[in-house]
């Protein structure tokens, strides 16, 4: 792509430019991501010693216990991974006959974690440097501490508000009860210690040995399902992408149980209207884009699960070409419409994107789900367990309905672009309801309105909610928001530095030179650094 000098969006960043890259929802994790490239590693061992040290540094969106996906060019080829756990064994139907709707918290919401499987996976297929090297940033960083930045310290106290209760919690993560604040230190020692176990043992001690253990004895003493035999038959799954073109360019996504699917099937609805005839903030194009995201949604809630269980309703029957354009043509660009389509729970995610001058660029993601997870923490251990179950429906007739060793329905996604001549851009965006609808704003600026990486980023975002109702931050123009409400959109305004409710993008696009342009979202604490 081409880099565009002009900016006219609040922040005052511009697009980082270099070799090799790095960019991430937190500096220190940032750092730990270069500081492998510059010791001759390459773009998958900076997302992976990035990813471990956002276990430390972010507890508020991942830890230990979450799940991940990548996808990974390698110089010549996509791979993806879904790295995302299963349910115990023992999650019948009946086991949940008591709610109305899957738990958030507790050891009800807690599945598999992958995470773990995710880093010593692509570390065997690509990676360069030995796998216990990346993980002595993190280690420094829970052994001697680091100081808590503004962003994760507001989400902090969030998050100890709701979960000081749960098993474990406030004596891992709370002084004396209440969240650090942002200036302060926090040390997690123990977590330091897990971290060791983990890079000596390439992950199998966490499956298989003491560290499993610990996990299991701790849900059979809160009379949970989870078992030792859950955790030792958890596996990864190496998949191709699913992906559909506009114009030139191709978005790639991970196939089902992830959310990836409804930016697809945005952008293929998309490629059908007169979007690109249209400016980049005029209300018509957001508008077409909202309604297009709308209709995504609806077929995503109704038909998408884990892939083993899609039995009536494919994920090749809902990227169909012609099925699509049939879809575009509900879209009214007189006046905004109900498609009865609500957009998933919030989330609490952390992504990455990396790159090198070789020519690798990583997509990674890895999430707890809302915030730290289900509450549950191992004792001594740091490791905080995700709530993924409570992706899972209790309806009966969904394919998502709760289910024993079955992946639950995901919302993380990481993103890729490729164009005819390569890879274009590595890029995703945390926070729950926002991926998918982040993944077609983000693809859109940047591929059809030539956007660099960092406007595209602080370019004002909207959010589908239900209904009619839209969230937009209050820094959008008063030109587009009267031309929204004009349509009949219902407008929230929401600010962006007091709400986490519009996501934290980072992006990496690689340029005609062979060389990357980043982005990271000042929504966040992050930051794209590169060499």
């Amino acid at each position: 792509m081409k880099i565009r000098s002009t900016h006219h969006y609040s922040s005052r960043r511009s697009a980082v430019l270099a070799d090799n890259m790095v960019s991430t929802s937190h500096p220190l994790a940032s750092q730990a991501g270069l500081t492998m490239l510059t010791q001759g590693g390459n773009a998958v061992d900076a997302a992976i010693a990035t990813a471990i040290s956002l276990t430390v540094v972010e507890p508020t969106g991942n830890g230990l216990g979450s799940d991940a996906f990548a996808i990974v060019w390698d110089g010549t080829k996509l791979h993806g991974l879904n790295a995302s756990g299963r349910s115990p064994a023992g999650w019948t139907m009946e086991r949940f006959i008591k709610y109305d709707e899957m738990p958030l918290l507790g050891w009800e919401s807690v599945t598999v974690p992958g995470a773990v499987s995710a880093w010593v996976a692509l570390s065997e297929r690509f990676g360069k440097l030995p796998f216990a090297d990346l993980f002595v940033p993190a280690v420094n960083y829970a052994e001697s501490g680091f100081i808590v930045s503004p962003k994760i310290a507001e989400l902090w106290r969030r998050a100890a508000k709701t979960l000081g209760g749960q098993p474990s919690f406030a004596e891992a993560f709370l002084f004396h009860g209440k969240a650090p604040k942002a200036g302060m230190r926090f040390v997690n020692k123990p977590l330091a210690n897990t971290l060791r176990i983990i890079a000596k043992t390439k992950g199998k001690d966490f499956y298989e040995g003491k560290l499993a253990s610990a996990i299991c004895d701790n849900a059979k003493q809160h009379n949970a399902a989870l078992t030792i035999e859950d955790m030792a038959t958890h596996t990864i799954s190496w998949c191709d992408t699913i992906s559909k073109s506009f114009d030139d360019f191709e978005l790639h996504e991970i196939p089902p149980n992830t959310q990836g699917i409804a930016a697809l099937i945005a952008i293929g609805i998309l490629s059908n209207t007169r979007i690109r005839d249209l400016g980049v903030d005029d209300p018509l194009a957001l508008h077409l884009q909202i309604e297009a995201m709308k209709l995504a949604l609806s077929d995503t809630e109704s038909y998408v699960a884990d892939g083993n269980f899609m039995k009536d309703v494919t994920t090749h029957d809902l990227l169909d070409d012609a099925y699509l354009a049939k879809r575009s043509e509900l879209i009214d660009e007189r006046k905004a419409q109900n498609f009865n389509a609500g957009a998933p729970k919030n989330g609490g995610t952390v992504y990455l994107a990396t790159a090198d001058s070789s020519g690798k660029m990583v997509s990674f993601i890895q999430s707890n789900y809302a915030g730290f997870g289900s509450g549950v923490v191992i004792p001594g251990t740091g490791i905080s367990m995700q709530n993924r179950g409570a992706g899972f429906s209790l309806d009966p007739t969904s394919p998502n309905r709760v289910g024993p060793s079955k992946r639950p329905f995901h919302t993380i996604i990481p993103g890729f672009l490729m164009g005819r001549d390569g890879p274009l851009m590595s890029f995703g965006m945390m926070g729950g309801p926002m991926q998918a609808q982040g993944h077609t704003q983000m693809t859109l600026r940047t591929q059809l309105w030539g956007q660099d990486p960092q406007m595209a980023v602080d370019a004002p975002r909207w959010r589908f909610i239900e209904g009619l109702n839209i969230a937009c931050e209050d820094t959008m123009s008063e030109i587009t928001l009267h031309g929204l409400a004009k349509l009949g959109h219902i407008i929230t305004l929401e600010a962006p530095d007091n709400t986490f409710g519009f996501g934290g993008a980072q992006l990496i696009c690689r340029l005609t030179n062979g060389s990357y342009a980043a982005g990271s979202d000042p929504r966040k604490d992050g930051q794209a650094v590169g060499f």
